[in-house]
């Protein structure tokens, strides 16, 4: 076991490992499922109806940058869909 966590060590970060990728991978899709969560929070906490199509674009979406501007729109909105203002289906689709 020791021998196995040096190899780990001595090939982790930046060395392109499948270690390494599922490592990012699981860590990019924590992230992703942190920022659904609390978008989806955030609007029930202020009494916002969220449709079916609704909550699938937002659970869907695997674009962390399109993911921060939902929340920081879900702390204002007063309907779900205005999440999505000014955007296309293109541009959000991940």
């Amino acid at each position: 076991m020791e021998n196995l966590m040096q190899n780990v060590v001595t090939h982790f970060p930046g060395h392109g490992t499948l270690f390494e990728e599922m490592y990012l991978e699981a860590k990019n899709r924590g992230k992703i499922e942190s920022r659904v969560e609390s978008i989806l929070r955030v609007l029930a906490a202020q009494g916002v109806p969220v449709s079916d199509d609704v909550r699938e674009r937002i659970t869907t979406c695997a674009d962390l940058d399109t993911l921060a501007v939902w929340f920081d729109r879900s702390l204002t909105v007063s309907k779900a869909e205005d999440l999505f203002t000014g955007e296309t289906e293109a541009t959000t689709a991940s």
